[in-house]
């Protein structure tokens, strides 16, 4: 069953409440105060079915300007808008300002609905039309339906459902393959069921036992129950009114605006970058003005930073701004937003997220206006040209509230890692050069070694970049060779010269002829016939080919003696020795006996159990 979310919006007393009740037969106003003064003061919801296969949910606004920021918290998830016109009244203040929140938060659809026409003759009802026409003329409600109704008599309300019913065939279905997110804009305590909270659901769905992330709380919970226009689902999807029964919460916590996701998904932001237009009925706005900042619906205070150097924005004007907040919001690209003036608190503009972490960069405006309206595979490979040194792909989600799905196939280049990594190719084609000269240097500097310190290079190279992306930037590149701690140009061999080779036979027979009785390393080097320094790079060569076994940090012994004392522990397998014997059996005195045990427990060749130790 296809699902859309109506809205009403108009001015206070025009019959917005009455028209849904006549819609639907359902009263939106639940509120005793509601009742008594007659007036909307909170939102209101109801539903109809249009169709088989067609459902309605009904978001029914209030009309006073006292209450335009419990308009805003309804108004923002809807597809449709029922922009309410009392035929007696004609347009006045709250019309206006409903309208202007209808353009900016981008709601394209709508049907243009004048209420009491049983109250005026026909003559004022075309006068009505024409106004009408006229007020909503070059906006998305211009050619849009029309129905002239009275919610008392019952004129024209079968005619408006069969708008309705038109209009919501032509409408795009809410993608539920995007994330979860369901903005609060309800929360309350159900006897016998605990914490409720309602919203319409924006994008994704949810299911019965799902954990989510509750933005604005910190905290997570586990969804109990989920409902329907009352009816208890499995699960539901993007565009549905939803009531979601959580535990694991109090009631008294939840407040409206906070936003369910499914967790570690996204986080609030305290800055984004938007673009802005402010209404030509609002005065000029100056760099760094506060606002009452209004987005699904959440309601916080922001400061308006200007990006093009401007001191002011002029009425009528759009531009590209930074919105400070004091409070943190979760908020993605894309969604649009209020602006009303600080005080006194009336509608000055809106706009739409462009960036939730905004980087600083000399000219922002320029950067925003590239990212502006860009297809998303454009977004994000600026996002990872902009990174230092690429990003995951949980970032990129988080950046941009694109599915991993849908940034696998972006066309980005990928590196291999602990998970999905992109870079921007330009940049790994510089690292890439970066590498080969470092190698470059440190050979003709190092003739003996066989290759560069991984780490020395990472540390040179990409010093605050995950130490995973070095080894997959390295990976199936055939110009350089990876080999253990090490990383060497494919072509490069340990060159010797002069008596380097020889000196490098004299270092390895000196050990082997010492067996297990180890000589000093400082000796055997000094007496090989090359300098110190030399002779260093030639013992790390042996012992990087193992023909050198270090055996702690001051003994060193040859392979060979290693393999026969392998060979003679190995028929005594499963039995139990000490220090002592172990002595007898090597002929060898404690001070090489001690560091050969810990060598061969940590081999494990043996184990040491109390002042024993048993062969394995």
């Amino acid at each position: 069953m296809k699902q859309i979310v109506v809205g009403t919006a108009g001015h206070i007393d025009h019959g917005k409440t009455a028209l849904i009740r006549a819609l639907t037969g359902m009263d939106t106003d639940r509120l005793e105060e509601e009742k008594r003064r007659g007036i909307s003061i909170d939102l209101g919801f109801a539903y109809l079915d249009l169709a088989p296969d067609l459902r309605a949910s009904f978001v029914d606004v209030p009309g006073h300007e006292r209450f335009v920021k419990n308009m805003l918290a309804g108004v923002a998830g809807i597809d449709l808008v029922l922009f309410v016109v009392a035929a007696d009244e004609s347009v006045k203040p709250q019309t206006r300002e409903h309208f202007d929140i209808c353009r900016l938060l981008g709601i394209r659809h709508g049907i243009i609905v004048l209420t009491k026409c049983d109250l005026v003759p026909p003559d004022i009802l075309e006068l009505v039309k024409l106004e009408v026409e006229e007020f909503t003329r070059g906006s998305f409600l211009e050619g849009a339906p029309m129905a002239v109704v009275s919610s008392v008599t019952g004129e024209g309300i079968s005619r408006l459902r069969e708008l309705l019913v038109g209009t919501a065939a032509r409408l795009p279905a809410r993608d539920s393959a995007r994330h979860f997110r369901l903005p609060i804009d309800r929360a309350f305590i159900m006897k016998g069921f605990g914490a409720v909270v309602t919203g319409t659901l924006a994008s994704g769905k949810v299911r019965v036992e799902d954990e989510v992330e509750i933005h604005g709380l910190g905290k997570r919970a586990r969804v109990r129950g989920v409902e329907v226009h009352g009816r208890r689902v499995e699960a539901a999807l993007a565009g549905q009114r939803t009531a979601l029964n959580l535990a694991g919460v109090e009631a008294r916590e939840l407040r409206r605006g906070m936003v369910l996701t499914h967790p570690g998904l996204f986080q609030a932001t305290r800055e984004a970058d938007a673009r802005f237009s402010l209404l030509e009925s609002a005065k000029p706005l100056k760099h760094r003005a506060p606002i009452h900042f209004h987005a699904g619906a959440a309601e916080v205070v922001a400061e308006v930073r200007l990006l093009d150097g401007r001191a002011a924005m002029e009425p009528g004007a759009d531009g590209y701004v930074r919105l400070k907040l004091a409070e943190p919001l979760l908020l993605l690209p894309g969604d649009r937003f209020i602006a009303r003036m600080f005080s006194p608190v009336v509608t000055i503009g809106g706009g739409a997220i462009l960036d939730i972490a905004p980087p600083r960069v000399k000219q922002p405006s320029e950067r925003l206006k590239r990212l502006d309206g860009a297809p998303p595979a454009e977004v994000l490979a600026a996002l990872v040209r902009e990174s230092r040194n690429g990003c995951s792909l949980s970032e990129l989600v988080r950046r941009t509230g694109l599915t991993a799905a849908e940034i696998n196939d972006a066309g980005l280049t990928r590196v291999a890692g602990v998970e999905a990594w992109f870079v921007d190719p330009g940049w790994l084609a510089a690292l890439r050069s970066r590498v080969l000269e470092e190698l470059r240097a440190f050979h003709a500097a190092n003739p003996l070694q066989t290759g560069m310190p991984k780490e020395d290079l990472r540390a040179r190279l990409l010093p605050e970049a995950p130490v995973f992306l070095l080894d997959s930037v390295l990976a199936g590149w055939t110009s350089v060779a990876a080999e253990g701690d090490r990383v060497r140009l494919s072509g490069h061999r340990v060159a010797f010269q002069g008596d380097e080779e020889e000196a490098l036979k004299r270092i390895e027979s000196a050990f082997e002829r010492a067996g297990l009785t180890a000589p000093g390393v400082g000796g055997v080097l000094a007496g090989c016939g090359v300098e110190a320094h030399r002779a260093r790079q030639l013992l790390q060569i042996l012992l990087r080919n193992r023909r050198l076994i270090r055996v702690s940090e001051d003994l060193v012994i040859h392979a060979s003696a290693v393999a026969r004392l392998r060979e003679m522990l190995a028929p005594r397998r499963g039995q139990r020795f000490t220090v002592p014997e172990f002595k007898e059996w090597t002929g060898i005195s404690r001070k090489f006996a001690i560091p050969l045990l810990e060598f061969l427990d940590r081999e494990r060749v043996t184990r040491r159990e109390g002042d024993q130790r048993v062969v394995l």
